[in-house]
Parts: structure tokens; sequence; C-alpha cells
């Protein structure tokens, strides 16, 4: 992903102004937590569906494999590991990229669907990157979160729910900031996806800055108001509200951008202070008390969509 001020001046002008009108074109009919070695306890009476111990061990896991670049031999392997974790898990080929595969899971109902995704892939550069909260915790969320809805009380005609964890969403070298047009070096999985399944998406919810210590998620600037309202409204029933914030904060080009280009309203939950671009991005940065947080948050707004 890159922030605001590398879409400007890396992206051109033509992309960046593009990404800014996102803002206004889409639509739909706080402070953070401290660390913690385990997850603090649900508010008496909120609803607890998803499983942090699980999403911890699979970010631990990730982060275990190491340096996970899109097309690295690694990084296959795991996919096979991940791929049967999510619902009907499936790979789909990300066109020109044979390395590349986007892994797919799906919750049946009726279309069009939501998706929540989160990228699987680290950066190639630095050397040693691991990605605990660049990928890896955004991925274990994602598993998670399949997870819980998996085992809440289906009902006839509820909304289908797709699983999508995104291969190649960092570009083939270097980092996003290096990058003279990182939505099409990067975002080569999210992009597939898209083109691939035209008119199929209602919403979608983007994890990836999402286990740090001190989490703050505000509303990244490109992502649709009226989602992140009912995403504030979840988090306030789960009892996880002091995460989450009304504020705005900078427009970041990531994995929910092709979608918001094809028109799907979509949210961005990252915490862009976080250091997800260098080596300091280890699990002792991450707490799963936050990671609990927006598993419990976004797996209620999620319930409530397929209404």
């Amino acid at each position: 992903m890159l922030g605001a001020t590398g879409a400007t001046v890396g992206l051109g002008r033509k992309t960046a102004l593009l990404l800014l009108a996102i803002v206004l074109g889409v639509g739909l009919g706080a402070c953070g937590g401290s660390a913690t070695s385990t997850p603090a306890e649900a508010p008496a009476g909120a609803p607890d569906r998803f499983d942090s111990e699980l999403a911890w061990r699979l970010t631990k896991r990730q982060v275990e494999v190491g340096q996970r670049p899109a097309g690295s031999p690694q990084l296959q392997r795991l996919a096979s590991e991940l791929r049967p974790m999510l619902p009907q898990g499936r790979f789909e080929a990300i066109p020109g990229e044979p390395a590349l595969r986007n892994i797919v899971g799906t919750l049946p109902g009726r279309q069009p669907a939501i998706v929540v995704g989160a990228h699987y892939d680290t950066l190639a550069a630095p050397k040693g990157f691991v990605g605990a909260n660049n990928g890896a915790a955004g991925t274990a969320a994602v598993i998670a979160i399949a997870r819980a809805l998996s085992e809440a009380p289906g009902r006839a005609g509820q909304r289908e729910v797709d699983f999508v964890l995104f291969d190649g969403e960092e570009p083939a070298e270097g980092t996003p900031e290096e990058s003279k047009d990182f939505l099409n070096e990067g975002l080569r999985g999210s992009r597939a996806y898209v083109e691939a399944h035209p008119g199929e998406t209602m919403a979608m919810v983007l994890l990836d800055y999402v286990a740090n210590r001190d989490l703050e998620l505000r509303r990244e600037a490109n992502s649709t108001p009226q989602l992140w309202r009912r995403l504030l409204a979840a988090a306030d029933v789960v009892g996880k509200s002091q995460y989450f914030s009304a504020a705005t904060g900078p427009a970041i080009a990531d994995d929910h951008a092709p979608f918001l280009l094809d028109g799907v309203p979509a949210i961005d939950l990252i915490d862009w202070k976080y250091p997800g671009h260098s080596l300091k991005d280890g699990l002792d940065r991450l707490s799963p008390q936050s990671l609990d947080a927006v598993g419990e948050a976004v797996t209620q707004l999620v319930l409530e969509l397929r209404e």
C-alpha cells in the first residue's frame, strides 16, 4: 500500500486525481488499546465469536516462514497451508503472473457478495522483512472471521461472503514508495479479482494494519463513509469502539482501490502510523487484544450486511 504523499508524487497526476475522486463517488444504501499477552475479556453480554487465539497462532506461523514476497517458493508453500483454512478454499490465477495466485473462500448466499480480504505476500525489500502486521495479521484475521461466520447460525436468503487473500499486493521489487506506478506494479491480486468477478461484489472490507499496539483505526480517506459508519456501529455492539474512530486519516492506495474504481463501496482498516514498511514490523509490536477487537467488529459488520 502507498500513502497519500506517495500516491500524489509516484502514481502520476491522472491516477492521483482519480484516487482522490473516489472519496466523493461511492456510497452505500477514539483511542487504541494497549498491548496485552492475551485478549481482553469482552464486556458482559457482548458477542464473542472471533477466535483470537487462532488468529494469533496464524499470525505467528506466517512470521515463522520469514520474508514471503509474491511468487516466492516459501509463499507458495504457505498458500497451500492457508487454502484449506477457508470455506470452499481454492486458488484463483492472476493473469500474466503464473507464480501468483489469490486464495478464495466462500460462504454461499445471494448475490452480489460481501468480500472480506487481506494480502498475504510481504515486501520484497528490505531483506529480512517478515510482515507481522503488514500481511500476516490481516490474513490471520480474515481466516478467523471466516471460521466465526461459518459457525454462526445460518438464515435463509443470507448474502454470500467471499474471503480473499490477495497475492502480489506489494510491488515485485523495492517498496511502494519507490514505485513509479504502484496501482499497476502493486495491487496485482486485487485488480485480478475485480476483473474476474465483475458486478459480483456488494461491499468490500479490507484488513491491513490491524494488530498493532495502541491501535487507532481512522477512516482511510478513500474509504466509503457510509460503510465506515456501519463498522463503527458494529464495533459498538461488540464493545470494541475504543479501537475505532470517526476521524479521517490519510488516503492510502491499497487493495480496496480496484473495488472502489469499479464502483464497489469499500473500506480499508489500516493504522497508517504503524511502521509497516520497515524491519520494525515484528510480533513484538503487535497486540492480540487489537487483533481480537478488529475480528469481533468485522464479524459483527458482516453478519449485519448479510441480512
